[in-house]
């Protein structure tokens, strides 16, 4: 029941933004937009998706894959849509790429490990950046880039090294031997985890190379950037004027509070925090709140709608085998 009044809330931010600016005030507003570039902010998206779907597959060793890398990436960001804190896109998208791209589950968790380790890096540095150059939002943009590197810290020590990986693993699973579960459970559990967690990090390391690691981070900024260049993209189409490195900004805080409302996707917290930041850069909330929701249309919702056509092609796939999995965990260690 508790994700159904995660959703409820979401709605509700979402039902305020709107009632709050007008429905019809934001109507008029969005109908003056340029129809044309708000089809070119979704092109940028979507090749935005394919630039993550090309470092999925080089951190795989399978970049020339591009429809399948593709449908695996589209499929894990659809998860982490819809999970808080989007959570549940690293496990989907290994999942997906078990039954895709043919890789083992502890690769692909590996790799979405990976991916979010070198997000955070490229927000966080984007945001100091900023930092320097916008007095207005210094100490936002600094606190932000703080938490950011404090969630990287967090992602190393589990995808890098094996004791504190482990240790964080032993104080979860103490916890663990309380539920109402049979002992034979938690036992696999155990096993099934910490063995998982051994050939994660070894995966992480054997990719770990100088010219690999260079090779994700010139590929996870060129992604941020242009998603940054799709919102101003998405400003032209309403003919505001706001500078690059504002935009950069606004987009990186928006999802920093998106992420630690811990809401779906950030659904509602997104939306609001990116008009309230509009709005201290001089951009009235009628048209910021209308920027906001078109910005979110031409890249959430989206790449979400893409996500469930090929999680509904390939959900029997991929129930099987989170289904193989639960099965294993049931059954008794004969290995």
């Amino acid at each position: 029941m508790k994700r159904y009044y995660v959703f409820l809330v979401s709605i509700l931010l979402l039902a305020l933004l709107i009632i709050w600016i007008g429905p019809q005030k934001m109507w008029d507003v969005i109908k003056t937009a340029n129809i044309w570039l708000i089809l070119l902010a979704v092109g940028i998206h979507l090749f935005v998706v394919w630039i993550r779907s090309l470092r999925w597959g080089y951190i795989i060793n399978q970049p020339w894959e591009f429809k399948k890398n593709f449908i695996v990436k589209t499929i894990g960001l659809f998860a982490g849509n819809f999970t808080p804190m989007r959570s549940g896109g690293e496990v989907l998208n290994a999942v997906a790429g078990k039954k895709i791209n043919g890789i083992t589950l502890s690769e692909g968790l590996s790799a979405g490990l990976t991916e979010r380790f070198f997000d955070g890096a490229i927000g966080a540095i984007l945001l100091l950046i900023c930092a320097c150059l916008l007095p207005k939002v210094r100490i936002i943009a600094i606190m932000g880039g703080l938490a950011s590197f404090g969630l990287l810290a967090i992602i190393y020590l589990i995808n890098w090294r094996e004791d504190t990986s482990i240790w964080i693993y032993n104080r979860v699973h103490f916890i663990v031997r309380f539920l109402p579960i049979s002992e034979e459970v938690v036992e696999n559990l155990y096993n099934k985890f910490t063995e998982g967690l051994r050939s994660m990090i070894e995966y992480t390391k054997t990719f770990s190379s100088f010219k690999n690691l260079t090779v994700v981070f010139v590929l996870t900024a060129a992604s941020w950037l242009l998603e940054c260049v799709r919102l101003y993209i998405v400003f032209a189409a309403f003919n505001v004027e706001i500078s690059f490195v504002a935009i950069i900004i606004i987009f990186l805080l928006a999802n920093i509070i998106g992420i630690v409302s811990a809401l779906p996707g950030g659904i509602g917290s997104i939306e609001l925090s990116l008009t309230g930041l509009f709005v201290l850069f001089g951009v009235s909330s009628a048209v910021g709140g209308s920027i906001a929701m078109v910005d979110r249309l031409a890249s959430f919702w989206v790449v979400s709608a893409l996500g469930i056509i090929f999680a509904s092609y390939y959900a029997k796939d991929i129930l099987d085998e989170i289904k193989g999995y639960t099965i294993g965990l049931k059954s008794s260690k004969q290995d």
